[in-house]
């Protein structure tokens, strides 16, 4: 029988540190506080909640907010942060084109979260918050320097001495072999405490981990799309060899920008560049898998939101980072923890999953 705690709850363990709490269902019961909710990435000493939270969205103006960024996404932005903390989510993932100029954004993310950070710890000194950033692996970056060179620019912007994980955001066209370099040294230089890599292949997955074991330093963890609607990574090799060489695989897109909650349907299809992928068509074919998540979902008080990144949770080795653009989003994901979908709940999702066509994903995942 699953066990589970309402997102209320979960928000007040984390000021409960120290403190454990027993829930007793029929025969079962689980201990649950802040620091067993934590996994290891990968071969790395650093510990993250769970669940993370995707910070693509703030201050973006190129695929999210309709095109707009303006004081009140702000100020969701910020809450969506202290929300998130409030619920003992700890770990957040930027990067450095989210939001930049670069990307045609309007201030970025980095930027942003490192302000929500500093204002945090003036009210609360002793919070701490495991940071994620990553490396645009551009045509004219040349060389493990120019890993180095972003790095300490990702830091200057979050006003950061150091980051927990740095990762390649997506493998180059050219110098990989430099960029793993660069990793391996911000680790020796005590810029980073673990690092990984992002839209990984199998084989570029196994040939970044042998690079760095050389030099004693594990491979933490690969960034892919995985959703239940998304299962590339299970068909291409990835999860297995995360899985085999003890890389956490994190997944982004978790509930399909959206697809999966139940927010959209035929009739009301995503905006702007996501309705190009969710289109009406598709939508229509999505509603059997919807219901029965929904079903599912009622049965253990959860929204559908909760039981897709259940799912994800439960296939072991998978830390899932949705976005989060306001507070009443980021409490809700704090519900996908503290619980287990049964087995055969598990399974059915995917069968009913399975008789979709899968949609596009991030083109970079094939190079």
């Amino acid at each position: 029988m699953a066990l589970h705690f309402s997102s209320a709850c979960l928000c007040s363990l984390s000021q409960m540190r120290g403190q454990k709490m027993r829930a007793v269902a029929g025969e079962s019961s689980v201990t649950f506080n802040s620091e067993e909710d934590k996994v290891k990435l990968g071969g790395s000493d650093l510990k993250v909640t769970k669940l993370g939270i995707g910070a693509w969205s703030w201050g973006d103006t190129s695929y999210w907010n309709n095109f707009e960024w303006d004081d009140k996404k702000l100020k969701a932005a910020k809450t969506a942060f202290d929300a998130s903390i409030d619920c003992g989510i700890t770990f957040i993932d930027t990067a450095e084109v989210y939001g930049s100029r670069f990307s045609f954004g309007a201030i970025n993310s980095e930027t942003l979260l490192g302000r929500f950070i500093k204002e945090r710890k003036e009210k609360d000194p002793e919070v701490e918050v495991a940071v994620a950033t990553k490396f645009a692996a551009l045509p004219w970056r040349l060389g493990r320097q120019s890993v180095l060179a972003a790095l300490k620019d990702s830091l200057a912007r979050m006003e950061l001495s150091s980051v927990d994980l740095y990762q390649l955001h997506w493998p180059g066209i050219w110098g990989n072999e430099g960029y793993i370099d660069g990793l391996g040294d911000a680790v020796e230089q005590g810029l980073v405490k673990a690092v990984g890599v992002s839209n990984y292949s199998e084989k570029r997955l196994r040939d970044a981990y042998e690079q760095l074991k050389r030099r004693g330093i594990p491979l933490a963890s690969n960034q892919v799309n995985y959703s239940l609607i998304y299962r590339l990574p299970e068909q291409n090799g990835v999860k297995a060899a995360c899985d085999e060489l003890g890389v956490t695989l994190i997944a982004y897109s978790p509930i399909a920008q959206g697809a999966l909650t139940g927010k959209y349907t035929p009739e009301n299809p995503p905006t702007g560049p996501r309705g190009q992928i969710y289109t009406p068509e598709f939508l229509t074919k999505l509603q059997p898998l919807i219901n029965r998540i929904k079903e599912i979902g009622e049965s253990y008080n959860k929204t559908s939101t909760q039981v897709v990144l259940n799912w994800l949770i439960a296939q072991e080795n998978v830390v899932p980072i949705p976005g989060a653009k306001n507070a009443e989003q980021a409490k809700e994901f704090g519900g996908a923890l503290g619980w287990r979908l049964t087995q055969q709940e598990i399974d059915q999702l995917r069968s009913l999953a399975s008789e979709l066509k899968p949609v596009t994903g991030f083109p970079v995942e094939k190079f």
